[in-house]
């Protein structure tokens, strides 16, 4: 049908341009140097709500909003997601300052596991077979990468549970809000934390302190646009996730660490030793599995597919 042809089509753009976004998130935190990551999260989180207040007063959704507004436990639960999310935002910025770009990509590899593992611990969900191999590939894997490393890798690690207890937070949710209210209420949750963080950084002169004025015009408006370039690629991924199939939506999210693992190694020239190859490989063998047993359960007869208007 055409209409679902064009949905599709649609759908597609959608995701893989908030991936590649995502993907590319690293080049843009590093020309926020000087700033340090303390710095640049709190700015994200604060011109992250200005955004939401001008896309929410532009489509009339202060609203709905309002409506989710009058339910302490949606509010509540999306203090959680924004405590998460809060949680994800520092290491991750802190991991591309700190040139750890390689090993914040493999926390997004290694995301799609940790996301099976908690539905079996949190949710109690059965796992198939594959997803077992997958599972137990990467525990072997994070093994090896320790070896690797010389240390637990905790930035992945970090990163890698932070969002999966953030999506099984917003699953929780469901359609009871959407992306941009979701949106506005976490960062004004943290938009406090945000601002005592600026001051403590400016009376202390921590990290550098506060530098969004101390740099000129252009880094000051590359600060201001985080709130721009955190808010458009999750709204990218809402209209995606509207109108494509599970199995579509799950291939083309590897965009992101792949993009991020090839900024991280061909860009930024982090080293990559034998035994971090071979962690990796494992790493990717495990998706390999989960990609394999998603397409598969999807295809059988009476298993929902379902392409949202």
């Amino acid at each position: 049908m055409p209409d679902h042809d064009t949905a599709h089509r649609s759908g597609l753009i959608h995701g893989v341009l908030a991936y590649l976004l995502w993907g590319l998130l690293p080049v843009y935190f590093l020309l926020l140097a000087p700033a340090g990551a303390v710095e640049v999260v709190a700015w994200r989180i604060l011109f992250s709500l200005v955004f939401c207040a001008i896309a929410l007063t532009a489509t009339h959704g202060w609203r709905t909003l309002g409506a989710a507004r009058r339910s302490p436990r949606l509010v509540f639960t999306m203090g959680a997601a924004g405590l998460l999310i809060f949680i994800n935002w520092t290491v991750y910025i802190f991991a591309t300052l700190s040139g750890h770009v390689v090993e914040a990509a493999l926390g997004y590899f290694i995301n799609p596991v940790v996301t099976v593992f908690l539905g079996v611990i949190v949710l109690r969900e059965r796992l198939r077979v594959l997803q077992w191999v997958a599972v137990g590939i990467s525990i072997v894997a994070i093994g090896v990468l320790t070896f690797a490393y010389g240390r637990f890798p905790w930035i992945a690690l970090t990163l890698a549970f932070s969002f999966g207890l953030y999506g099984l937070v917003k699953n929780r949710v469901g359609r009871s809000i959407g992306a941009l209210s979701g949106l506005a209420l976490e960062t004004a949750w943290l938009s406090p934390v945000a601002a005592v963080e600026l001051i403590v950084l400016g009376v202390s002169g921590a990290s550098g302190g506060v530098t969004f004025a101390a740099h000129g015009a252009g880094h000051a408006l590359l600060l201001m646009a985080a709130g721009v370039v955190t808010a458009v690629p999750l709204l990218l991924y809402a209209a995606a996730a509207r109108r494509l199939p599970l199995v579509d939506l799950g291939l083309i999210q590897y965009l992101t660490p792949i993009l991020q693992f090839l900024v991280g190694v061909v860009l930024l020239h982090e080293r990559m030793q034998p035994e971090r190859w071979v962690g990796f490989a494992l790493v990717w063998a495990a998706l390999l599995l989960l990609v394999a047993d998603l397409i598969a359960t999807t295809r059988r007869p009476g298993a929902r597919r379902v392409t949202r208007p």
